[in-house]
């Protein structure tokens, strides 16, 4: 049943690539390990539900709603369903994506 996982080791550094691995994948959500090779970035998107980024190593500039943040390893950033969102890694970094699909009258 439960399982000890060590998530920065679960992904290897790529030169040049972003590599990830799937650890949950539900319909109420997923959790994502990610490694990013330094000036990798994802570019602005939105997502219809809930996101927490914990930074495991390294660090990223987070742009959410047109504001930058710095997030370095051991901190977390939340990311508003709905908002504009991206990312850069400043330096090779890697992170768990954790991502929570909201139901409820309003959400479906």
């Amino acid at each position: 049943m439960g399982e000890v996982l060590d998530a920065a080791g679960l992904v290897a550094y790529a030169e040049g690539s972003v590599v990830s691995r799937t650890l949950i994948n539900r319909d109420t959500g997923s959790v994502t390990v990610f490694s990013f090779d330094k000036g990798e970035s994802l570019s602005e998107h939105t997502a219809p539900f809930d996101a927490l980024v914990h930074v495991l190593d390294g660090e990223a500039e987070i742009t959410v709603g047109g504001v930058s943040h710095r997030v370095k390893t051991g901190q977390m950033i939340i990311m508003p369903g709905g908002t504009p969102h991206a990312l850069k890694a400043v330096e090779r970094f890697k992170m768990t994506l954790f991502l929570a699909r909201v139901k409820g009258p309003d959400k479906q």
